[in-house]
């Protein structure tokens, strides 16, 4: 997966995150990110990473994640984690 590849789909992962309520709250307590971080963090490669190593703690996490925004393969968050600084 190249890093651009990765980069969109960070984005769309910061995106579902950002509507999970419950999810995003849990997010925001254990990283210390705050809610301007998350707007900010679409253009960060870094933030994206940290976002994408939460989402891949847990497997029904990356699996809801995977269905709701019609992405086939659960390997691909993981896959995109590694493309991205830090991976």
């Amino acid at each position: 997966m190249t890093p651009e590849i990765a980069q969109t789909l960070a984005v769309q992962a910061l995106a579902w995150l950002i509507g999970e309520d419950d999810l995003r709250d849990v997010f925001l307590g254990a990283s210390g990110a705050s809610e301007q971080d998350l707007r900010n963090g679409v253009r960060d490669p870094v933030f994206l990473g940290s976002l994408l190593d939460f989402i891949c703690m847990d497997d029904a996490w990356v699996t809801r994640f995977c269905d709701e925004n019609g992405i086939l393969n659960y390997m691909d968050p993981m896959m995109a984690r590694q493309a991205l600084p830090g991976g």
